[in-house]
């Protein structure tokens, strides 16, 4: 006999962020945001009125609470103030995903009690303080949720938690947006050769991103084995004049395409051959889901949590970060070994299907928040 389908509860949540900028985070967020309001239930951003998720969040018709979390924020005022908010709301569920947010939002959810506090971890980096972190991760918090299997192991060692206080939840893809299915960008301004493969990246432009190791392995595989391709990267950031010096110091400018920030990712997506991941490090990349959902090539570093969506000869090609030489080896082989790609990228969305679908991220939200609060 089946199990009975139980009826969505309608919650009440805040969620708190931040950063300035945008990135697979700050995603992650507003697509929790936007999936349990489409399910019905009440859900607040707190967030900088100049930040970009604040922005977008507004478009969308989130409701906002306009906060800074500079240091001085963190005076007695602000936290009674958050905190009257949170209890005059009836807030049932607070999340807090960076660090000075955290503090803010949770030591105002624990004077308004607050029934659930879950603190979000996206990036396995170091904690600088371990001691006072304790704080937030073991002692306040009543749930931890991460992006990626390395996170929770290392935050589970770090403050010895119990593997049911701590949830592993990759985000989810929109599989009715990210298809194989459906209009591609139109790339012909650029006046390739003919079937000249298209590399891409989706991205926040780091140094960590590893963008400097695909121009060395563009240079690589033209100089040795006579294979040009061209890169489309498409998004911003703080190191994007770094990043541009190096494919200059490559000789491959001609070879790269920086289109900026760009909305139209899975039209994007469509028209490449291969998405590459040459991270440095990295929880679960965004791209790499949504590439994977859409039966796109990757090739990706064997850092973090990719390996547990990218996985080595049966969803893609992994290399060792820092590589430039098995990166160009690893680009050959998906376009020159077409049938075992093919059955990769078969492979990957399966895996997409049936582990991170949108709806699978939001129906285990939905159950760990039940399992804390319970049907009423």
């Amino acid at each position: 006999m089946a199990d009975p389908i139980l009826p969505q509860r309608i919650w009440r949540i805040a969620h708190s962020e931040a950063s300035l900028g945008w990135g697979g985070q700050e995603h992650r967020i507003l697509a929790e945001i936007n999936g349990f309001r489409s399910r019905g239930s009440e859900v607040w951003l707190i967030a900088p009125m100049d930040s970009q998720i604040y922005q977008r969040a507004s478009q969308a018709g989130v409701s906002i609470v306009a906060q800074r979390f500079d240091q001085r924020y963190l005076m007695p005022y602000h936290i009674l103030r958050l905190a009257w908010w949170l209890h005059r709301q009836r807030i049932e569920i607070v999340n807090p995903h960076s660090s000075r947010d955290g503090w803010l939002l949770t030591i105002a959810a624990r004077i308004a009690r607050v029934p659930l506090i879950i603190r979000s971890r996206h990036f396995d980096v170091p904690i600088p303080n371990k001691s006072l972190s304790r704080l937030m991760y073991k002692e306040w918090s009543h749930h931890i949720l991460t992006t990626s299997p390395k996170i929770t192991s290392s935050l589970a060692s770090t403050f010895d938690l119990d593997l049911d206080a701590i949830t592993t939840l990759p985000t989810g893809v929109d599989l009715q947006r990210f298809k194989p299915e459906g209009p591609k960008a139109d790339f012909s301004a650029f006046a390739l050769p003919p079937q000249t493969p298209l590399i891409g990246m989706v991205t926040v432009i780091r140094a960590a991103k590893g963008i400097q190791i695909l121009a060395e392995a563009v240079h690589l595989l033209k100089a040795h084995h006579g294979i040009q391709v061209h890169c489309i990267i498409a998004g911003e950031g703080p190191a994007l004049e770094y990043v541009q010096s190096m494919v200059s110091r490559f000789s491959v400018g001609n070879q790269f395409t920086f289109l900026g920030h760009r909305e139209d990712v899975p039209e994007i997506m469509r028209a490449l051959d291969i998405i590459a991941i040459p991270s440095f490090h990295e929880a679960i990349p965004q791209s790499g889901l949504q590439a994977l959902a859409m039966g796109v090539p990757v090739v990706a570093s064997d850092v973090g949590g990719i390996p547990s969506i990218i996985r080595h000869g049966e969803t893609g090609r992994l290399v060792p970060p820092h590589d430039a030489a098995a990166l160009a080896a690893a680009i050959r082989e998906i376009l020159e070994q077409k049938l075992q790609t093919q059955a990769m990228s078969h492979a990957g969305r399966e895996f997409i299907m049936a582990h991170h679908s949108l709806d699978t991220m939001l129906d285990r939200l939905h159950a760990l928040y039940r399992r804390h609060l319970g049907e009423s």
